[in-house]
This record gives structure tokens, C-alpha cells and sequence, in this order.
């Protein structure tokens, strides 16, 4: 049986501009305490498409067994990062952007299993009762 891993944005939304909090918490279950050796959490962008594929890591905790005071990774965990500024969520033809909060596992046996959770980055829009003002020399 394949461990499982429960993770929720606590957010309200999946949708996020830059610079807001993401908040989610995870924990893992169906694994014995003794075979489950570390724990990754990481909020992470990649691209596919034409071209090569990219990939970066905004966020990254990693929880080893010293950690936790009885030695169990699978309790619930609370984590928060500020989303940058770019790059932004963006989904053409040719290239896609795609954000996520990812959820690595490694096992005693040498085995590994991962969660990844979509969401989306984009800019903070102009609030329609604030005017524009452009200034010219």
C-alpha cells in the first residue's frame, strides 16, 4: 500500500497574487512510523513545452526523524511562505508556468512518493476605485 499524503492550502482561494501568504498544512498516513526516514515540503514553479524544461524551488523544508521528538514524520505540519513576484502562472500554446506545493517522501527501503498541489501566481490587479495617473514630462 502506497503511503497517502492529506495536504490543503488553508487559503481561500487557489489563486494568489504576488506577495501574499500561502498557508498550508500536511500530514501523511497509511506508513508505519519506523519506515518513513524524511519528509520534504517545497513550493516549487516549472515550465513544459517548447523548449527545456525549468524548474524552481521557492520554498524547501526538509524533516528528518531527529526532528520530532518520538522519531514520527506523519504528524500534521503547519507551513507559510510569502509567493514572490514572478514568475507568474501562464498557460499558452507553446509554453506553460505552473506553480505548486510538492510533498516528497523517502522510506527506510529506498522508495520515494510524491504530492504536488496546483495553484496559481498572478499579479496584483489595479483596484477599479483607484485611478490610473499618468504624469508627462
Amino acid at each position: 500500500m502506497e503511503p497517502l499524503i492529506s495536504l490543503t492550502i488553508l487559503n481561500s482561494s487557489k489563486q494568489f497574487p504576488a506577495g501574499e501568504t500561502l498557508h498550508w498544512e500536511f500530514q501523511i498516513d497509511a506508513v508505519e512510523k519506523d519506515e518513513l526516514q524524511a519528509v520534504e515540503t517545497s513550493v516549487l514553479w516549472y515550465s513544459e513545452g517548447k523548449g527545456e524544461p525549468e524548474l524552481g524551488v521557492h520554498y524547501f523544508q526538509r524533516h528528518v526523524k531527529a526532528d520530532s521528538p518520538d522519531g514520527d514524520l506523519r504528524c500534521l505540519r503547519r507551513c507559510q511562505t510569502v509567493l514572490p513576484n514572478s514568475p507568474l502562472s501562464y498557460s499558452g500554446t507553446l509554453l506553460k508556468i505552473e506553480w505548486c506545493i510538492r510533498i516528497r517522501g523517502f522510506l527506510t527501503n529506498g522508495k520515494t512518493f510524491v504530492h504536488d498541489q496546483p495553484f496559481k501566481l498572478h499579479n496584483v490587479a489595479i483596484a477599479k476605485s483607484q485611478p490610473l495617473i499618468l504624469q508627462t514630462a
